[in-house]
């Protein structure tokens, strides 16, 4: 679904609504458009939404020339990296008005993002590293590719959560621990970036 359109993705996103899924307190997507779109549809502005900071990174070096690549990866780790949320925002502002004299693209993608590439600085930092990337989910659903893969047909929808928790209940695939889960029940803070660079 991740190029399709919001009403896609609205749609998919009312019918788990009319399941019972509750507002998510937090959510982390990927960059499709449609779905973001969607999210701030049914639950507000307000919905704090987590850009990956793995798939920008990728979408950065994209922008950039072969040439400057590595410096486009140092300087944005460095940023994502921080270890304060003022020191983040430092350093994004230095990165924009670095690239945006080096190399147009690169800053434009940056700012495409906005804030939503950083809502984790809202959490508590030890949930961080757990927060920044949709990567334990991609795991889990690498994973659960790799296991039934050899299966051609499955008799019906019914049977890919079953089969899903039954690797889980199993062991085959374990999920990862979030890093930070002990503080969870934390609010989330007001988005204190600064969006002017």
């Amino acid at each position: 679904m991740g190029g399709e359109s919001t009403a896609a993705w609205r749609q998919f996103l009312d019918d788990l609504d009319a399941r019972g899924l509750k507002r998510p307190e937090f959510v982390i997507v990927d960059g499709a458009p449609g779905l973001e779109a969607a999210l701030v549809a049914l639950w507000g502005e307000e919905l704090p939404i987590q850009r990956c900071t793995v798939h920008k990174h990728r979408n950065l070096l994209a922008h950039a020339p072969k040439h400057m690549q590595d410096e486009v990866t140092e300087d944005y780790r460095d940023m994502i990296y921080a270890d304060t949320a003022a020191e983040i925002e430092k350093r994004r502002k230095a990165f924009l008005r670095k690239w945006r004299l080096k190399c147009r693209a690169v800053a434009d993608s940056l700012e495409e993002a906005g804030a939503r590439l950083f809502t984790f600085t809202r959490l508590d930092p030890s949930q961080w590293k757990s927060a920044r990337t949709t990567n334990a989910i991609e795991r889990l659903n690498g994973e659960f590719r790799r296991r039934i893969k050899t299966q051609t047909v499955l008799p019906c929808a019914e049977t890919v959560p079953m089969l899903l928790w039954a690797l889980l209940a199993s062991g085959q695939i374990q999920m990862r621990k979030v890093d930070g889960w002990e503080t969870l029940s934390q609010p989330i803070e007001p988005m204190p970036l600064d969006l002017a660079a």
